[in-house]
């Protein structure tokens, strides 16, 4: 590797201080810290030294994502070819779904990154590994189908509106791949809904139908899916939120290094599975219901986006609640709020992207009351101490 660092380095020169491209040097630090690890250090002072810095912890959210992205590529394959066709081999089903996601995924990153180190130049600071998570997510929580130039739109939107214009990575109070999201379903609501959406066309082939399990619910029709189909993924749904095994794989790496918070993650399904739990109760207290209330209160868990947002999107440190407490707080109202309006809401019946962007916004609050309640009863505890005053013999 020895020779890669010298040709690194003999192509910095241009880049230093003074040199001529000394304005565009973060774009080049960039490409350089992602390579190989910063060679400066502190020059004084006593600090706490660890091996863990942003870019290693987006490598491992990242890694946690490729079962459910490679496996979202294969299922939208054979969404469609199984339709069409009496058998559908595995690499045919992943090479279709991969030619539909890849495009995606390089625009995704191409325009992300674009702006990042447009904004990056202009500021004058080193660009952050923030976005190559949220490059990810964003075509992760998108249809098949949709239209590159609608997740280029998104990226901006998401990218300059829901994060640059806090002050970047670290700054944002909202989840931009999940801004990305909302911007495309209150755009271009008919991309984002409906029974044609999650599963492609091809050639000459009018789209197939593809409706969702929660939207055959909120329409009243029956689920035509085994509890397996539901659990291992092998349902319509946006490309990598379907497989709720492979995203608490995910989850699992996450807990174990100490990436993603396990408090958030369990409190989330919490949240859901109590709220779901009380719906199948309507019944009992002589209420009627309807077919989404009436859903089994476990099977609410492994349907929709709310596994996938639980995991990737809740427990993003920046826009998350930050206190121990908070974090269960956090958690269970995301879970508690997604059930609830999927249910109440029939026009749509998702609505783990909602409570997260509406629990983004509470969590300094959240924090803020916990603190408060932590000061008082410490303060109520000292003033219980009697005071004990000691005299010369």
């Amino acid at each position: 590797m020895d020779w890669i660092r010298q040709k690194l380095d003999k192509f910095k020169e241009p880049f230093g201080k003074g040199k001529k491209l000394e304005k565009y040097a973060p774009a080049w630090n960039a490409i350089d810290t992602f390579l190989f690890t910063p060679n400066h250090t502190t020059q004084k002072g006593a600090h706490v030294r660890d091996a863990v810095d942003l870019k290693r912890v987006m490598i491992t959210v990242v890694i946690a994502l490729i079962p459910a992205l490679i496996f979202g590529m294969w299922n939208g394959g054979y969404q469609y070819l199984s339709q069409i066709q009496a058998e559908v081999g595995f690499w045919e089903a992943l090479g279709h779904g991969a030619s539909k996601v890849i495009p995606m995924i390089v625009v995704s990153y191409g325009v992300g990154l674009g702006i990042e180190f447009a904004f990056a130049i202009f500021r004058g600071h080193d660009i952050n590994e923030g976005y190559l998570v949220t490059g990810l997510l964003i075509p992760m929580v998108m249809p098949i189908d949709i239209p590159l130039w609608m997740v280029a739109l998104s990226v901006v939107f998401a990218v300059i509106i829901g994060k640059e214009a806090f002050g970047g990575t670290g700054m944002n109070i909202l989840n931009p791949a999940l801004t990305a999201r909302a911007f495309a379903f209150f755009a271009y609501p008919t991309y984002m809904s409906g029974n044609q959406v999650w599963v492609s066309e091809a050639g000459n082939i009018d789209a197939v139908s593809g409706e969702t399990i929660l939207g055959s619910l909120a329409a009243g029709h029956p689920v035509e899916y085994s509890f397996m189909d539901m659990f291992t993924g092998t349902i319509p749904g946006s490309l990598a939120e379907t497989s709720t095994i492979l995203i608490l794989l995910g989850a699992l790496l996450l807990v174990f290094t100490k990436v993603g918070s396990w408090r958030i993650i369990l409190s989330g399904f919490i949240g859901a599975a109590v709220m779901a739990f009380i719906f199948n109760l309507l019944p009992a207290m002589g209420l009627e219901g309807n077919s989404l209330t009436n859903f089994p209160w476990y099977q609410h868990l492994i349907i929709g986006g709310l596994a996938f947002g639980i995991v990737f999107m809740a427990t993003d440190p920046v826009s998350a609640s930050q206190t121990i407490k908070g974090k269960w707080i956090y958690g269970f109202l995301i879970g508690f709020l997604a059930v609830m309006i999927r249910v109440f809401n029939p026009a749509y019946p998702e609505g783990v992207m909602l409570a997260i962007l509406l629990m983004n916004v509470f969590a300094p609050v959240i924090d803020h009351y916990v603190i408060e309640g932590n000061v008082k009863r410490r303060k109520k505890r000292l003033s219980d101490v009697p005071v004990q005053i000691k005299t010369a013999v």
